[in-house]
C-alpha cells in the first residue's frame, strides 16, 4: 500500500483555482468547523499562531477525512520541525521567508527520504504511515510531498525565477505584509510600489511554471489578486473573521 495521494498537489499541477483560509485559533474544534465550510485548503499556522506539534497534529487528524487539504506553515524552515510535521501526517508545507534557491532546495531535501533528501525514517510512530499500517509509505512518500514557498522580501523577488526552478517547489506564495515591510512601506501593502511588485511576481511565478498564491483580507483586494492570476488564493483568516463579526455584533447593540 503506497502513501496517500496528495490531492492538493495534483490540483495545483492541473492549474485548478484553489480557495483557502488561514486557521489561526490553534484549536482542533475551530478547525473542524472550518473544515465544513468548503475551502479547498486551510493553512494551519505554526509561524504566527500559538500552535505546537500537538495542536497541529490534532488539526490534521480532524481534516483527514474531509475534502479540505491541510497545509502546515512551519515556524521556521528547519529540518527538525519539518520532520515532525511530516511524520504527523502533513504532505504539504508552507515554508516562510524563502529568499534564495539554496534555501528552497534545503526544504525540498528535508521533506524527502534519502537519497533525494535527508528526512529521518521514523514515520511508523505517526499518522503519516497510518501508524505503521501503510507498508510502502517510505518507498512512496517522496512523490506526494508538496512545497509552497513564501516570497516575502526584495531578495526573494530578485531570486524568484531561481527559486521557482528548484525541483520540488510546487507553488510560490506572496506575503504582502512582510514584503511591504522589507520594501520600506511598513504596514502598507496597498502602496502602489508594493502592488506593482506583487502583480509582477504573480505573473513571473506562473511564467516559471509554478502555482502563484497570495492572501487577501478584504473582498476588493482579494478579487484584485484573483484578477492578477493567483491560483492558490487565500480569502480570509479565521481569527479576523471571528473578531470582526463579534465587534460588528457588539456595536450593533450598543446605544
Amino acid at each position: 500500500m503506497p502513501a496517500a495521494l496528495n490531492r492538493f498537489k495534483s490540483a495545483l499541477a492541473e492549474g485548478r483555482p484553489l480557495i483557502g483560509c488561514w486557521a489561526g485559533f490553534a484549536d482542533a474544534y475551530a478547525t473542524e468547523i472550518l473544515g465544513t465550510a468548503g475551502f479547498d485548503w486551510l493553512v494551519l499556522d505554526g509561524e504566527h499562531a500559538p500552535n505546537t506539534i500537538h495542536t497541529l497534529s490534532a488539526q490534521m487528524g480532524i481534516l483527514h477525512n474531509t475534502s479540505t487539504a491541510p497545509i502546515v506553515r512551519v515556524p521556521i524552515a528547519e529540518d527538525w520541525i519539518i520532520k515532525q510535521v511530516l511524520d504527523a501526517g502533513a504532505q504539504t508545507l508552507l515554508a516562510p521567508m524563502i529568499d534564495t534557491a539554496e534555501q528552497a532546495a534545503r526544504v525540498v531535501r528535508a521533506m524527502r527520504y534519502p537519497p533525494e533528501g535527508v528526512r529521518g525514517s521514523g514515520a511508523a510512530l505517526g499518522r503519516a504511515s497510518g501508524f505503521g499500517a501503510v507498508p510502502d509509505y517510505i518507498a512512496t512518500a517522496n512523490d506526494q510531498m508538496c512545497l509552497v514557498v513564501q516570497i516575502e522580501s526584495r531578495a526573494a523577488l530578485d531570486n524568484l525565477e531561481a527559486i521557482c526552478a528548484v525541483p520540488g517547489v510546487d507553488a510560490a506564495f506572496i506575503g504582502p505584509s512582510d514584503l511591504a515591510n522589507d520594501m520600506g512601506h511598513r504596514g502598507n501593502a496597498n502602496h502602489p510600489e508594493i502592488r506593482a511588485a506583487m502583480q509582477d511576481a504573480l505573473a513571473r511565478i506562473r511564467a516559471a511554471g509554478k502555482a502563484p498564491g497570495i492572501l487577501g483580507l478584504d473582498p476588493e483586494t482579494t478579487q484584485t489578486y484573483r484578477d492578477w492570476g493567483a491560483q492558490m488564493l487565500g480569502v480570509g483568516i479565521d481569527v479576523l473573521l471571528f473578531a470582526n463579526a463579534a465587534r460588528k455584533l457588539a456595536a450593533s447593540w450598543k446605544p
